[in-house]
């Protein structure tokens, strides 16, 4: 048995940032940081090279290891309070831009690019927004700092060889199988081999820091449950991945990198938002440890491809006496992974309005060439219940206003698209639960949503336990 004065669950941006800016500040304590997967430079998708998904077991290589589903993704930095969840309503959105500007300093100490898209073109911003207000929709402004999908590896690279070098002691491939709490109190967390599930370690500490990440969110939720962390079900994010030409985003590729639009289309007026744009980007799959294949997107600095993609989602939000979320959202996963054979749905939009399903030959002799290869043409509209799917068309509709071209026949949709962040666990602005001693952080905890939200609350973390 160890004794720590800080334990962190989880290696992702959350929990690598409490600890760098713990060293940053000159801490004396002593760090451990558990990751359920492995190094950073270890971490190795097969698909690169069989060019179809071999399902990885014990966990998917993209969304586990050293600064998790972030080394995989896009890389894209938000440098804006009003993008990445709702983290300013906790601790007040000042103090939410001030640190997500200091975040945004140590990205760049590490190697980000200087380059900041979307801040230099303000005439056709302008236009962009006009045309969005006439579709009765939003464009947040937001700069964007593009990391890309390979120089992300090599940042979080040296970030991981900065902690070890500064004696923060990580423990790759162990899985947190449960925390120990007595009389309110959290004291430390029971460790298992993450590929046998074999006891490894039981760590002690006097402050425990859960940052488990979007992989980790159901686990999270089922902690709650457990132990009595106080926590309300919060918003799940249903929607797909929608892939056009690059020629038909080239404007807004050019204007902002990432056009931010937000709607809320009749007939059920729910929260429809545009994630994750990438320009010259490929459609990517992730998969999920009961074997739940969904969707994403990223874009590396130097490899493009012919289109751009980009996710539709629909926000839902689920009143008494339901309170599962994560598990609805599963089970739409689950059924449109049954219907594609395990594999990732594809669907031109032409075909969702005729009320037909694709087949592959009409893919093959469409402009828009797939760029997730082993994706399965069907019906994705057989999976996707009938609001959210209402939704999504009023949506491109709408969108197709700003982006002329957007909502063409050839548009692929893919399906499933699924953001497990919903549990939502209530604690201070020093992000203290009803636990003394335990804490919460980035998406796992319902309060953040992407790589810059998640480092900024890893951030202020840091401060409070230094």
């Amino acid at each position: 048995m160890k004794n720590y004065d800080v334990l962190i669950i989880g290696a992702g941006p959350a929990g690598i940032f409490t600890a760098l800016e713990m060293i940053k500040k000159g801490t004396s304590k002593k760090i451990a940081l558990i990751e359920k997967g492995k190094p950073v430079e270890k971490r190795n998708c097969p698909k690169t090279k069989t060019k179809k998904c071999l399902n990885c077991k014990p966990y998917c290589h993209i969304t586990t290891g050293f600064s998790g589903a972030g080394a995989f993704s896009d890389g894209k930095l938000s440098l804006s309070y009003e993008v990445g969840g709702d983290l300013p309503l906790l601790i007040g959105e000042e103090i939410a831009q001030e640190t997500i500007d200091y975040t945004d300093k140590i990205y760049l100490e590490f190697g980000a690019d200087s380059k900041i898209e979307g801040l230099d073109r303000v005439e056709e911003t302008k236009d962009i927004r006009r045309r969005a207000i006439q579709a009765n929709l939003k464009l947040v402004d937001c700069p964007i700092r593009h990391l890309g999908t390979e120089k992300a590896q090599e940042i979080y690279y040296k970030i991981e060889q900065y902690l070890q070098e500064n004696g923060v002691d990580i423990y790759f491939n162990y899985l947190c199988k449960d925390l120990i709490i007595e009389d309110d109190i959290c004291k430390g967390a029971i460790l298992v081999d993450s590929v046998t599930h074999e006891e490894k370690e039981t760590l002690m500490g006097e402050n425990i820091v859960v940052a488990t990440g979007r992989k980790g969110a159901d686990w999270l939720e089922r902690l709650c449950e457990q132990h009595g962390i106080m926590h309300q079900p919060g918003t799940v994010d249903i929607g797909v991945r929608v892939e056009v030409r690059n020629e038909i985003m080239e404007y807004v590729n050019n204007v902002l990198y990432e056009s931010k639009l937000i709607g809320y289309p009749a007939p059920f007026k729910d929260k429809v938002r545009t994630f994750c744009q990438n320009p010259g980007g490929f459609v990517s799959q992730e998969n999920y440890d009961n074997d739940l294949a969904v969707v994403n997107g990223h874009s590396y600095k130097e490899i493009k491809s012919q289109n751009t993609n980009l996710a539709i989602l629909c926000s839902h939000n689920f009143t008494e006496p339901f309170n599962q979320p994560i598990a609805y959202a599963k089970k739409i996963g689950e059924l449109t992974n049954m219907l594609g054979s395990g594999h990732i749905l594809v669907q031109r939009y032409g075909d969702i309005l005729s009320g037909k399903r694709t087949w592959q030959k009409e893919l093959s002799q469409s402009n828009v060439s797939p760029t997730l290869p082993d994706a399965v043409a069907g019906d994705i509209t057989a999976a996707i219940p009938y609001r959210a799917m209402t939704n999504i068309i009023n949506f491109i509709h709408a969108v197709d206003h700003v982006v002329p071209g957007f909502a063409s026949n050839e548009t692929l949709l893919y399906s499933p698209e699924l953001k497990f962040y919903s549990n939502r666990v209530k604690m201070t602005k020093e992000f203290e639960t009803n636990i003394k001693g335990l804490y919460c952080l980035g998406d796992s905890s319902g309060w953040t949503r992407g790589l810059m939200m998640a480092s900024a609350m890893g951030i202020l973390m840091g401060r409070r336990l230094v």
